[in-house]
């Protein structure tokens, strides 16, 4: 790889952390009365894992949500580096279009791993199992409207070919 690529990698990645951050932290960012809130970042997190290796995805994505952890509940930032690195797993960037069948299993995969490591995050920072079901289920409703939305614009985004345009094709 050269180092123009590698930087035009670099720099998406660093605008796609900005725009994680400040969509989890801001943007429709909907308080939960047990705790938590509701956000569409997670929707980014994906795209990033559509157009990037995984690397630069999983930097992206745990670098953004920390850092909107960090100005909006800094106890959870340990547990997001780590869980929404994770969540970027599933996901490929290799082929031409972003909506493929394996993102959308990838989708559905996050729904359910983000969910639950949360809940299991919470219950060890908490010292109870109590805290799993509210807890599971405010990231479970994030999680389905950020797979909603991702599943909504994936294919406005692969009609106008922005992965070819992202690589200069």
């Amino acid at each position: 790889m050269d180092s123009r690529q590698n930087l035009h990698r670099l720099v998406t990645a660093a605008l796609f952390a900005a725009a994680i951050a400040v969509m989890t932290a801001y943007l429709l960012h909907i308080p939960l009365p047990t705790g938590g809130y509701i956000h569409l970042g997670d929707a980014l997190i994906y795209l990033a894992a559509c157009l990037l290796p995984v690397p630069y995805a999983a930097a992206a994505a745990a670098i953004g949500a920390g850092l909107a952890d960090l100005l909006t509940a800094p106890l959870w930032v340990l547990p997001t580096l780590l869980i929404k690195a994770l969540i970027v797993l599933p996901f490929t960037s290799r082929g031409e279009r972003l909506l493929c069948p394996r993102n959308v299993l990838a989708v559905v995969l996050a729904g359910v791993v983000s969910p639950t490591a949360y809940a299991l995050a919470g219950c060890a920072l908490m010292g109870s199992m109590a805290g799993f079901v509210p807890q599971f289920l405010g990231t479970l409703a994030q999680g389905v409207g950020s797979g909603v939305l991702f599943l909504a614009i994936a294919p406005a985004l692969d009609g106008v070919n922005l992965k070819a345009r992202l690589a200069g094709r």
